[in-house]
């Protein structure tokens, strides 16, 4: 399997040793060339963060954001040539709060986008704050008495809104993360991958050991077609269920966009009719 393709040679990768991150850039460069993928049709788009540096790590298109406003661009992106693979890969900060609104409606729209989000439970760039899945209790140097909001449940909200893949992966397990990866890109439609992921410097909490005691991977009894019972598990809290969660295909947003109705291929790749330029700038001369 050739990664090295993706590799930009000479880097200094700016993240903690141990970081999560490190085995999600690992997972999703894996994905990417067994799909085989090439550099130039990917296009990763990022906000703010410590998961968003990760566009800087791949040999790709990338466009980084503002904080939480990566998902407009990446489904503009799409929608313009839908030809890309197009992955927005951020962090559970950037994504569900600043960027919660967005969410939602990347959500309705379902645009064909993978959706990576590195969820460690804080805010890794700026010391360590509470994120909106930090859980009830959690000890920051600003919530010095612990949070008491209830956390924010990404996968419930996904499923309750009818989105076409939800899923959820540990980045402590490479290989599976990696295929439900690979089964998000290869979805048609918005796929949601909430990646759990521990913060070795701000989040003593949430470790490789907790995140391996406290998960299990559903197995065939799991019909991801049942949408209460995807409900059911995207509530559970004892142990962290991790896989495919949910299905729901239904055209992608480019698909519903009249101009691709008639002809399907990408605007970048379309000339301009002249003539019928000329003609209507005529016709609004009153000529």
């Amino acid at each position: 399997m050739d990664t090295n393709r993706f590799d930009m040679e000479g880097l200094d990768i700016a993240w903690c040793p141990g970081c999560g991150n490190f085995a999600i850039l690992r997972a999703l460069k894996e994905a990417l060339s067994e799909l085989e993928i090439e550099p130039e049709k990917l296009v990763v788009v990022s906000g703010i963060g410590q998961a968003a540096k990760a566009p800087h790590y791949y040999r790709c298109n990338l466009f980084n954001g503002l904080h939480g406003r990566s998902l407009p661009v990446a489904t503009a992106i799409k929608a313009v040539n839908p030809d890309l693979v197009v992955i927005d890969e951020s962090g559970d900060g950037c994504m569900y709060g600043e960027g919660g609104n967005h969410f939602i409606h990347a959500i309705r729209r379902n645009p064909d986008i993978t959706n990576l989000v590195h969820n460690n439970m804080v805010y890794g760039l700026t010391k360590g704050q509470a994120s909106p899945t930090s859980p009830q209790g959690f000890k920051t140097l600003v919530q010095r008495e612990g949070v008491f909001h209830e956390p924010f449940n990404p996968l419930a909200i996904a499923i309750t809104l009818g989105a076409s893949f939800v899923a959820r992966a540990f980045a402590g397990d490479i290989a599976q993360t990696k295929e439900i990866i690979k089964k998000g890109i290869a979805h048609k439609g918005y796929a949601l991958v909430d990646i759990l992921q521990p913060c070795v410097t701000y989040n003593k909490l949430n470790t490789y050991q907790w995140f391996k005691s406290k998960t299990y991977y559903l197995d065939e009894s799991h019909n991801p077609h049942d949408r209460l019972g995807a409900l059911q598990k995207a509530w559970e809290t004892e142990k962290l269920p991790l896989g495919i969660f949910y299905l729901n295909p239904k055209p992608a947003f480019e698909e519903m966009l009249s101009v691709y109705q008639e002809r399907k291929n990408p605007l970048p790749q379309r000339s301009p009719d002249l003539k019928k330029l000329a003609d209507w700038i005529q016709s609004k001369r009153g000529g």
